[in-house]
């Protein structure tokens, strides 16, 4: 299971890179995508890229994902999403505390999953 960290301007372009996850990477999102604040991804969104992050990024969502971190980092690399994608694995010291991030989080409005719909079909 693979932790995926969104940082978008807006909160379309977190709602379309959450479906670019699942329509184009093929990524099973696991459970509900929640907000975290940016504060608190801060320092992990810069030691996990190696540089200063962009301060225009309004909106940050953490997604739990089926895949394996290898299959979802090349899956996401096929496609172009429009937000920063960045996969969080279990590797990095920061993961454990994302993941407690992530367990009390608030749900991220406006998402659901399309594949959702075409399994009750």
């Amino acid at each position: 299971m693979a932790l995926i960290l969104i940082r978008a301007m807006n909160k379309k372009k977190a709602l379309n890179c959450l479906a670019d996850l699942e329509r184009h990477a093929k990524l099973s999102i696991v459970g509900k995508p929640k907000t975290v604040s940016l504060d608190k991804i801060f320092d992990v969104t810069k030691r996990v890229i190696k540089q200063e992050p962009r301060n225009d990024i309004k909106v940050a969502v953490l997604v739990k994902v089926d895949e394996n971190t290898t299959d979802s980092i090349l899956s996401i690399r096929k496609i172009h999403p429009p937000a920063h994608v960045i996969v969080v694995s279990e590797e990095y010291p920061e993961y454990k505390g994302l993941l407690k991030e992530y367990n009390k989080a608030k749900v991220f409005d406006g998402y659901y999953s399309s594949k959702n719909k075409k399994e009750k079909k």
